[in-house]
């Protein structure tokens, strides 16, 4: 369920209606010139797309850029903007293999000597593909076809450019480019048995990283993970389109179910043998990351146990298989989800960066090789939320956080000695930000509630040298729609918990009449709904229900990101719970406003929204007039072992927390109008939640509205699906709220 605010922004209602529907559902508006939005600008038209640097890539030297565009790899200059020369022109290359429509992807070896192109790329889970993969030699113009053009997983090249590492059917191989040889390393792999060099499902989905495998910075030796999946149990989903469905078969474990085993390897190219590094008494850990240090004989591994409440970072000798643990963490409940820049380790050496909680909010700490804690680099009632880069030459590090609202986010930098942070992002909103290979330069996209994003170039020391996207043609068509500025506000509960929330009134809101309101919800661990970020096509449709007379808000309950690990770990064990508690208090605040309709709020949500509309609707009782429910999970004990037991523990250890927050023991408390959907081929949450959550109710006698979509996946698009999708949903809104 990783990324899911992300998915869950692609999320909007939709539909169009004439002026005759308009003039009968809503409440009687202004008169403006403005147009109203209709379902099809944004679902079919797409009229409200923003534009980003396509295939943004720093250069080496700090002074260019490269981007992909009308099938060329173009260099820019940094202070201007201006092409300085065509790197390759994709259109005069001669495949030799059969090549669909045209290159999708690009990427440098890091001496930019050659260029890795991938066309044909296959989506196959959140964050995997299958691609065709070329590699074009820029001194030789040679262009080299990888494995035969078939489809291959996490094509990566050595250190040094010489080799290209790749998987293909769960084994490792690796092509020399010196020799004109392909060498295999590994060759037990096996569909739905053995991954080599790649992650299970689980891991995926959860930990966020596909690829698994490491070339050491000497470029002598590979370090690989090894997934046995063979006692994971299979889940099987069918694909519909033919006179028998086919059925689709994946290794996906279950909370309190059998997870794969995985075994740490390293590779040497000369000897062509692999040692096993030895992974100690306890094997059901769980690696959510590994890298090389910069000693070629050093491997650093993050081990957690099952139930996530500790992490440790081991080094391992690479010709011997041993290991040393050098830091140990532990949690009362759970370690937060690690990332890429978790951790840093120096090139000099002589430590590493970490991020904990320790202290109550995550911070950054410098580390020694030995694991001796140096110093506490950044501190406050705030949380680091990404590391960005590391300037070691000028010992400083760039970083995101929450210094200035728990809703944004901004760029600040800091001495390796700590002390005070500098704030370098001066526009409002929320930032996001990408460094040249030297750290004289990154690329700031920000945007904010209700304005879309820019993407723009700044000096280190914060100052603008050129933008590359401002979206000014969308902005100007935002000016054109009937739109309310959102307001931001704060709540406290009964038990004095102050919760952050946003509220979008209608255009022509009058404060003596009273609206229905729609309440979005996700409320998931360590998420957030709440922030002065563009909502994208979520934000556009929002704007389209308030013009029709709602109004629109979401509240970020207990459990939820960006105020610390007390409130966001609250939910520990119990999950669901407090959560519910929160969204039936906000519901309740805002029955209590003269201008709401306390007889008409309605709620929805995605994913883990879905399940808190779920539970809203049971446990909310008549608080809540109306539901829509989209891929909700509704029993913990059909989700996966990584993301459910961090939160909740095995149902073998902690049975209460799965079943007294699980919206199929409540079917019998189901009131108001409630619709659920989902998507037949999601692979995430399954749709079997929803077919048992429908046996209950049906058995509960309770009547409810069902739309599923064939052949769907948990984001249910393609084609016109989104548009059905909302549409569905808006009418549902319109015909009971």
């Amino acid at each position: 369920m990783k990324n899911r605010i992300i998915l869950v922004s692609l999320v909007l209602i939709s539909i169009c209606f004439n002026s005759i529907q308009l003039r009968a559902q809503t409440t009687t508006k202004s008169k403006t010139a403005k147009k109203d939005i209709a379902l099809e600008d944004i679902w079919l038209y797409y009229k409200f797309v923003p534009g980003f640097p396509e295939e943004f890539n720093w250069m080496n030297d700090d002074q260019y850029y490269s981007v992909l565009e009308e099938n060329k790899i173009v260099k820019y200059g940094i202070k201007d903007r201006k092409p300085v020369q065509t790197i390759l022109d994709l259109g005069e290359l001669k495949f030799g293999v059969a090549v669909e429509d045209k290159v999708e992807a690009y990427s440098f070896s890091d001496d930019e000597k050659k260029l890795l192109l991938k066309t044909k790329v296959e989506q196959i889970y959140r964050h995997s593909t299958k691609d065709q993969c070329f590699v074009y030699d820029m001194e030789s113009k040679k262009l080299t076809t990888l494995h035969n053009g078939d489809l291959i997983n996490f094509a990566n090249f050595s250190p040094d450019g010489s080799r290209i590492g790749y998987l293909f059917e769960n084994n490792i191989y690796y092509y020399d480019f010196k020799t004109g040889k392909e060498v295999q390393v590994t060759n037990d792999g096996k569909i739905n048995s053995i991954i080599n060099g790649g992650t299970d499902w689980v891991n995926e989905e959860e930990f966020a990283f596909t690829r698994a495998f490491y070339w050491s910075p000497d470029n002598q030796k590979i370090a690989f993970m090894r997934f046995d999946e063979s006692n994971v149990k299979e889940f099987s989903m069918d694909k519909y389109g033919s006179l028998y469905p086919e059925p689709y078969k994946f290794k996906y474990p279950k909370a309190g179910e059998d997870n794969a085993v995985i075994r740490l390897f390293v590779y040497d190219l000369a000897t062509q043998k692999s040692i096993e590094l030895d992974p100690g008494p306890d094997l059901e850990f769980y690696i959510p990351r590994a890298t090389w240090t910069q000693d070629a004989n050093t491997l650093a591994v993050m081990r957690m146990p099952r139930l996530q409440n500790q992490v440790e970072i081991v080094l391992y000798d690479a010709k011997s298989g041993q290991g040393k643990t050098i830091l140990t963490e532990k949690s009362d409940t759970y370690i937060s989800e690690v990332s890429d820049n978790t951790w840093y380790f120096l090139k000099n050496g002589k430590g590493f960066i970490w991020q904990s909680e320790r202290d109550g909010f995550n911070h950054l700490y410098m580390y020694d090789m030995q694991g001796t804690l140096v110093r506490q680099i950044t501190k406050g009632d705030w949380e680091v939320t990404e590391l960005c880069s590391v300037d070691e030459a000028n010992e400083t590090i760039y970083f995101l956080s929450t210094e200035v609202s728990a809703v944004s986010r901004h760029l600040y930098s800091i001495p390796f000695a700590g002390g005070s942070t500098k704030k370098l992002s001066k526009a409002p909103g929320w930032h996001s930000a990408s460094f040249s290979s030297n750290n004289s330069y990154y690329l700031d996209t920000w945007s904010t509630i209700e304005n879309p994003p820019t993407s723009a170039l700044f000096d280190k020391k914060g100052k603008e040298v050129l933008v590359l996207e401002d979206n000014a043609k969308l902005r100007e068509t935002m000016a054109g729609y009937n739109m309310s500025k959102p307001q931001f506000f704060e709540m406290k509960t009964s038990e004095a918990v102050m919760l952050n929330g946003w509220m979008i009134k209608p255009p022509d809101f009058d404060e003596k009449k009273k609206y229905p309101v729609l309440m979005y919800v996700y409320g998931g661990p360590g998420s957030q709904t709440v922030t002065d970020e563009f909502g994208m096509f979520n934000y556009i449709w929002y704007q389209m229900l308030a013009q029709m007379g709602y109004i629109v808000v979401s509240v970020d309950n207990r459990g939820t990101g960006g105020r610390g690990a007390d409130f966001k770990k609250s939910t520990y064990a119990d999950l669901g719970n407090l959560e519910t508690v929160d969204q039936i208090e906000a519901a309740k605040w805002l029955a209590g406003q003269p201008y709401v309709d306390g007889n008409r709020i309605g709620i929805w949500g995605w994913s883990f929204g879905g399940y808190m509309t779920s539970l809203c609707l049971t446990k909310g009782g008549p608080q809540f007039k109306m539901g829509i429910a989209v891929a909700p999970v509704t029993n913990w004990r059909f989700y996966d072992t990584i993301y459910t037991e961090r939160y909740l523990k095995t149902p073998q250890i902690n049975p209460k927390g799965y079943d007294e927050n699980s919206p199929i023991n409540f079917a019998k408390q189901l009131d108001g109008h409630y619709m659920v959907i989902h998507g037949t081929a999601d692979d995430n949450v399954h749709f079997q939640n929803t077919v048992e959550w429908v046996d209950a109710l049906v058995k509960a006698n309770k009547q409810f509205d069902l739309m599923f979509y064939p052949n769907k996946n948990h984001g249910i698009y393609g084609g016109v699906t989104r548009f059905h999708l909302y549409k569905k949903m808006t009418d549902y809104i319109l015909a009971n709220l």
